[in-house]
């Protein structure tokens, strides 16, 4: 077989280079859209690359039929075929993607479609959709008949219980002294000490004081200092590990003492480490970590990972009033084991922060699935 490259600006004229060739009985092997460089190199420009073949006859092949509309025709029909062959692998490319972001959801009962697509809408992973799915059609098999929507998010409701139920879910213990909140900047610690404080000195008359390590920004103490006076409690500020001993010293009367470290990019280790030499995690103490819930889902895994050598209680989810899905919660829950004291849902001090339980953050994630 004789074979041959061709490289043209458009499909109809390779062919039409192929056809002056080998003829009517030329055999595509293969076409693709290339790149070349355009001038200086720069300006790249598409053009088309196909390969022919053709296989040579016993006797030499006569001068190519003039014949204007057989060649039209026989042009059209081989870009025909070519477009349909490339639109097929498009469809097969897309649909590739598509599958690699989104659980198909063909395989279960169109009946189901709705909260399974509700779920990954809300960020659920993928992973788990298909296995909160799987579950549901199985037992939905057992009992040999269809749910309704409100069975079937009854059904999701309690595998996510029975899958992180047994984490940690609430405020505040009051049973350790020291209170402290770890995380990134940005994502509100100070307010949200100051909401958890004002709770606790106002339902629980507890005297509380703070500390902060925070003395990168001074509008950082300058807002915690605001709050303690609303809340009349003593701020003690540390600048290094001797700093921090006074201040423990000082607040000695004190029923609770809220520590609130620096707002660092802590995707770095050496703000960990600083903090880690600041702090003295050996009090009697309780850590949370507080994360945006406007944070991308892989920033904050890392945040965490970050954190993992400091023993983490719970975390504390902030600005849930601004996203409109909250499965990353549930997704970091599940992967870290750790679950969650309080989300905020606002900046006003102390109402915006709910005590977290799970049958209320799973009540939120199941609110607004649509009938089929």
């Amino acid at each position: 077989m004789k074979m041959k490259k061709y490289t043209a600006a458009t499909m109809v004229e390779a062919m039409k280079r192929v056809r002056m060739d080998f003829g009517d009985d030329a055999v595509i092997l293969s076409s693709n859209v290339v790149k070349t460089k355009g001038f200086l190199g720069l300006f790249k420009k598409k053009s088309v690359e196909v390969v022919a073949g053709f296989d040579e006859p016993t006797k030499t092949y006569a001068a190519p039929v003039r014949d204007d509309s057989a060649q039209t025709s026989f042009i059209e029909s081989r870009v025909s075929v070519e477009m349909k062959k490339e639109m097929l692998e498009m469809k097969k490319m897309l649909k590739t993607m598509q599958y690699s972001t989104n659980t198909d959801l063909s395989s279960f009962p169109n009946d189901m479609q709705p909260l399974l697509a509700h779920l990954q809408q809300q960020d659920i992973s993928l992973a788990y959709v298909t296995q909160l799915g799987e579950a549901l059609f199985s037992e939905m098999k057992s009992q040999k008949r269809d749910f309704t929507l409100d069975e079937q998010k009854e059904f999701i409701r309690h595998s996510i219980i029975k899958t992180i139920g047994n984490l940690p879910f609430g405020g505040i213990s009051f049973t350790k002294k020291y209170i402290n909140v770890l995380g990134p900047t940005g994502v509100g610690k100070t307010t949200t000490i100051a909401k958890v404080a004002a709770r606790a000195l106002l339902e629980q008359k507890k005297k509380v004081g703070f500390i902060t390590t925070d003395t990168y920004r001074i509008a950082a103490i300058e807002q915690l200092r605001t709050y303690a006076n609303l809340l009349q409690a003593p701020v003690e500020i540390a600048y290094n590990s001797a700093d921090f001993a006074k201040a423990i010293e000082k607040l000695a009367d004190r029923d609770l003492i809220f520590i609130d470290t620096a707002g660092r990019n802590y995707k770095e280790q050496k703000y960990v480490d600083d903090l880690s030499n600041l702090i003295d995690f050996s009090l009697d103490m309780e850590s949370y970590l507080v994360l945006s819930m406007t944070s991308k889902e892989n920033d904050m895994r890392t945040i965490i990972q970050q954190f993992n050598a400091f023993p983490i209680e719970k975390f504390i989810f902030t600005k849930m009033d601004e996203t409109d899905s909250i499965g990353p919660l549930f997704n970091l829950m599940n992967e870290y084991k750790i679950g969650t004291a309080y989300y905020t849902d606002g900046q006003e001090v102390p109402e915006d922060i709910t005590e977290a339980t799970l049958e209320k953050l799973v009540s939120i994630l199941l609110a607004g699935v649509p009938h089929a």
